[in-house]
């Protein structure tokens, strides 16, 4: 009878653990740029200005505070997050003023806001990776970006592993500015959010001359996270 060396043996068994590991590798796709999981919170301090008309705006400074506040399983199987959003003036009294919900999907993230589907993050994240936000939607694309990796500075804050997704950067001069983009960071999430949609006066005498009349400036940045 054969005999099988006892260190044959277990180099043998080494070998054929390695080959599984690498067959099936531990990928990393990056999930954790926003973490889901309830009892998460996250709050910011928000800056917005909004134009109902020629000389005629409205500035303030708030804060918003997401809570996920409960999760279910929908109609495909996915597991689905609710987020609640409150609002202060002064970080201790909060009303809630509404909700969104976020899940995974095919490797994306989706937030449901006012029953409509924006694909806000697709992984793995990699520069310059772009997708359609409005794929789950009917109404016409509307193209993603990841434009940035690395360290980005929110207010006082540095967050060393993070990624700006461009959503949209165009302004005519003469009808519209439409700035918009949001930057997540590892093992956090949601850390910056900037909205700015406006247009401009088409009449004929301030046509070209950039004179806002109507529109929305929000920009949040975060101050505080963690799990309740």
């Amino acid at each position: 009878m054969l005999k099988i060396h006892p260190l044959y043996f277990l180099s043998l068994i080494a070998f054929l653990f390695s080959c599984a590991d690498t067959e099936k590798p531990n990928e990393d796709f990056g999930l954790d740029y926003q973490p889901l999981e309830v009892d998460l919170f996250w709050e910011y301090e928000v800056s917005e200005t909004i134009v109902f008309g020629e000389n005629d705006e409205e500035s303030s400074d708030y804060f918003l505070r997401d809570k996920v506040d409960y999760s279910f399983l929908n109609a495909e199987n996915e597991l689905v997050y609710v987020v609640v959003r409150e609002k202060s003036l002064d970080r201790s009294n909060w009303s809630v003023i509404g909700s969104y919900s976020l899940h995974y999907r095919n490797l994306a993230l989706v937030r449901t806001f006012e029953n409509k589907k924006t694909v806000n993050l697709v992984f793995p994240p990699k520069l310059q990776k772009t997708w359609d936000a409005q794929v789950f939607n009917s109404e016409d694309p509307d193209e993603y970006e990841i434009s940035f990796v690395g360290k980005i500075d929110v207010g006082q804050q540095s967050f060393s592993k993070s990624l700006k997704v461009l959503q949209e950067e165009d302004d005519d001069e003469i009808t519209f500015r439409d700035n918009r983009y949001e930057v997540f960071a590892k093992g956090i999430g949601l850390v910056e959010q900037y909205y700015e949609v406006l247009t401009y006066c088409s009449r004929n005498d301030c046509l070209g001359q950039m004179l806002v009349d109507s529109g929305r400036r929000t920009h949040l940045k975060i101050i505080g996270y963690g799990k309740l």
